[in-house]
């Protein structure tokens, strides 16, 4: 395709198109990251894919190899080598350096995530959640009014305060009093928290379909989405299976997937404490899962566990905790990632016990829809 360029008292002038130039790193590094996120951060097994790809499709080349590669990903602080000293190659001095993601490569992984799931976000100024709610609030949206005792000074607007002078005094005795004073009109900004459940039993890859890389990748874009465009909201994650645990945001991509059964219960338990201390009246649970309820954790602290069916007392317990969400105004929106008949019906009575959402969907919309949600959640307040 050619480019037109405009030579002035010469008029068009055409030239070759030149696409813009990525460099062999650039291209490289994008596979390998999405490589990362499914060996969960393991960054040799990433390096032997990275060597088996290249063998079918040729990603490296004379002038840049794969060594090449590892060696730009230390000069750029993406990776680290730590000598274990007790390992030794002849078992006398230090052995190998193992590779290990920095800190840069993690923050790297959520964005590229973000960039993956949601796309190019536009950029969106101050970033809040806005109620209806008019008022002494802290964001201006254009209206105007009469100053009332107890107004902000700073919300004083200057100009339409003198044209009300002078309409109330005339010019040949300007002056401003209370009664001029006109205050620019102000929403109340929410903030929002958000408590992401992720499913780690091991029926997230069962039957040859890895739903944990998909799972991860949503937590992680969602984690940079927050953090870049509502930076005021808060976001904590949260995995179960037999048990319920919290995550740090950094080690979202070595998130794996365990022998475990699915104690729903203690995840809500869970993300209901960490969302009673919250200060915020916005309140949220997001739960990403593709199997049912199938563990209890007992009083004595051992674990009840049935994966035939819908076990009647773990149901019982499930719904028990929708109904106490919806008392402290929690709702949940559940992301099951399945299509069996039984197992709509009870997210259908789980839904309605808290009165939240459901979405039954597949993999590849999972992204989108919690993008979507949260975005609507954003919108509105919470009562």
């Amino acid at each position: 395709m050619n480019s037109m360029n405009f030579n002035y008292g010469k008029g068009f002038t055409f030239s070759k198109h030149i696409p813009e130039q990525v460099s062999h790193f650039e291209r490289v590094f994008d596979i390998f990251k999405d490589i990362l996120t499914h060996t969960s951060g393991d960054i040799e097994e990433a390096f032997d894919w990275l060597e088996t790809l290249d063998t079918e499709y040729d990603i490296f080349t004379d002038d840049y190899t794969i060594q090449d590669f590892e060696d730009d990903l230390k000069k750029r602080g993406y990776i680290k080598e730590e000598i274990d000293p007790e390992q030794g190659t002849d078992g006398n001095g230090p052995g190998p350096g193992k590779k290990m993601l920095t800190a840069k490569l993690e923050a790297a992984l959520r964005y590229y995530a973000l960039d993956q799931i949601f796309g190019k976000l536009k950029k969106s100024g101050l970033g809040n959640h806005r109620t209806t709610n008019q008022g002494a609030g802290d964001e201006r949206v254009g209206d105007h009014r009469s100053f009332q005792f107890g107004d902000d000074l700073a919300m004083i607007n200057m100009t339409e305060s003198i044209k009300n002078a002078q309409v109330n005094n005339g010019i040949g005795d300007l002056r401003i009093t209370e009664n001029d004073l006109i205050v620019e009109e102000t929403k109340h900004k929410s903030h929002m928290s958000t408590v992401l459940m992720i499913d780690i039993s091991h029926s997230m890859i069962l039957y040859g379909e890895d739903r944990i890389t998909p799972a991860k990748k949503v937590a992680m874009a969602l984690v940079e989405l927050i953090h870049r465009k509502y930076p005021k909201d808060s976001i904590d994650v949260i995995v179960f299976g037999n048990e319920a645990w919290p995550i740090k945001i950094k080690d979202l991509p070595y998130l794996k997937v365990g022998p475990y059964h699915t104690n729903t219960v203690a995840g809500l338990e869970l993300a209901m404490d960490i969302l009673r201390r919250k200060r915020n009246t916005n309140k949220q649970i997001f739960m990403i899962t593709d199997g049912k309820p199938s563990c209890l954790t007992l009083p004595n602290g051992e674990f009840y566990k049935n994966s035939f069916g819908l076990d009647e007392r773990i149901v019982s317990k499930c719904l028990t905790k929708a109904a106490q969400a919806r008392k402290l105004k929690i709702p949940i929106t559940t992301f099951m990632i399945a299509q069996d008949p039984y197992l709509r019906r009870f997210v259908e009575i789980f839904t309605e016990q808290n009165r939240g959402k459901a979405f039954l969907t597949g993999l590849s919309g999972l992204g989108q829809m919690i993008f979507e949600d949260y975005e609507k959640n954003r919108k509105r307040r919470i009562q």
